[in-house]
């Protein structure tokens, strides 16, 4: 289904948003976008941020998640749409990091794994848009695979791409550490916060009785 809009190439040209619908409960949708619609750190926003400069930081603390409730809202949501979209309760965001409560998040682990149980792991693979490749002022340069394992490449409208890797929100095996999905669709828990390379699925609670 489509919801929202956002930029979807090189020239910025916007785009209705393609969402994967991961939960119907007759009441709301649980809805995950099909495809990466940009690449952020998790925490860090100057291009002078290396990898090397990962700081202790809590999903509520990132500017990730600043980004995605703030500009991201306003700039993919009409007024009319936002008003739909149902703020959640985020759980699962690491050892000792609090709940936190937004209306655009990313999924977490325990997520990630529900979903995967009854949906399998088809819908973890997936690529990036065009203006989600683009090297940003900020520095970010979204990672694509191209390298022999095929469980790493897509269809899409008959040509074989290269898959990204996509930001999880729990925190990883350090504090300045966060889990992604990774090769073969797997969840890694090592990616430095600053990382310039990871991708942005954008995840939202729409309700159905508005």
């Amino acid at each position: 289904m489509t919801f929202g809009s956002y930029p979807h190439f090189a020239d910025g040209t916007v785009q209705p948003i393609v969402w994967r619908v991961l939960q119907n409960t007759g009441d709301e949708l649980f809805l995950l976008s099909e495809e990466i619609l940009d690449c952020k750190r998790y925490h860090g926003k100057s291009k002078d941020v290396t990898w090397r400069d990962a700081v202790d930081i809590t999903w509520r603390d990132c500017d990730l998640r600043q980004w995605l409730n703030e500009e991201f809202f306003t700039m993919a949501f009409s007024p009319e749409e936002q008003a739909l979209i149902k703020p959640t309760c985020c759980t699962d965001n690491g050892e000792g990091c609090p709940d936190t409560e937004d209306n655009v998040f990313l999924l977490s682990v325990p997520e990630v794994k529900a979903f995967t149980a009854s949906l399998g792991k088809a819908w973890l693979t997936t690529v990036g848009t065009d203006y989600a490749k683009m090297k940003k002022p900020d520095g970010c340069s979204l990672y694509v695979y191209d390298k022999g394992e095929q469980a790493n490449y897509v269809l899409r409208n008959g040509q074989k791409l290269g898959c990204s890797w996509w930001w999880l929100r729990t925190q990883g095996n350090q504090p300045s550490r966060a889990h992604f999905i990774g090769p073969g669709a797997s969840i890694r828990s090592y990616a430095n916060v600053s990382l310039a390379r990871d991708g942005v699925r954008p995840a939202i609670k729409l309700s159905m009785l508005k």
